[in-house]
C-alpha cells in the first residue's frame, strides 16, 4: 500500500511539473467492487499539454519508482487520455472532456482530495 502512495504522490508531482490543473484523487480502497484503489484526474488545456503530462508521470514514475503503465489509451486525440498502473488509474482530459464524462461523481462516494493549482 505504501508502495502506491508513493506512485499517487509521484504522478500528482509529474502533472504538476507540467502545470496540469484540477487534480483530483479519488480514494477507492475502501470502496467495494472497484477495479483499482486510486483514481488521479486532471486536466490539460490543450492536447499537447495532455501529451507532456502523459510523457511527464510516465518518465517520473519510470525514473522514481521503476512503475511503469499496464497500458495507456488516448493518445491519438490527446483529450482523454488514461494510463493504468493496475492499483491507480490516471485520467488526463481536456477541459469539455473532463466535464462532460465528470468522472468524480461516478465515486461520490469515495473521498476526494483536491489538489490545490499550482501558481
Amino acid at each position: 500500500m505504501e508502495q502506491t502512495k508513493e506512485l499517487v504522490k509521484t504522478i500528482t508531482e509529474a502533472i504538476q511539473e507540467k502545470k496540469g490543473s484540477n487534480i483530483v484523487i479519488a480514494d477507492l480502497s475502501k470502496t467495494e467492487g472497484t477495479i483499482c484503489r486510486y483514481f488521479v484526474i486532471c486536466t490539460g488545456n490543450s492536447p499537447a499539454q495532455v501529451e507532456a503530462i502523459t510523457e511527464s508521470i510516465g518518465d517520473m514514475a519510470r525514473e522514481r519508482l521503476k512503475e511503469k503503465p499496464a497500458h495507456v489509451v488516448g493518445l491519438e486525440n490527446a483529450q482523454w487520455v488514461a494510463m493504468d498502473y493496475s492499483d491507480v488509474l490516471v485520467h488526463i482530459f481536456l477541459p469539455d472532456v473532463r466535464e462532460y464524462y465528470d468522472l468524480e461523481h461516478l465515486w461520490e462516494d469515495a473521498p476526494l482530495d483536491r489538489i490545490p493549482d499550482l501558481d
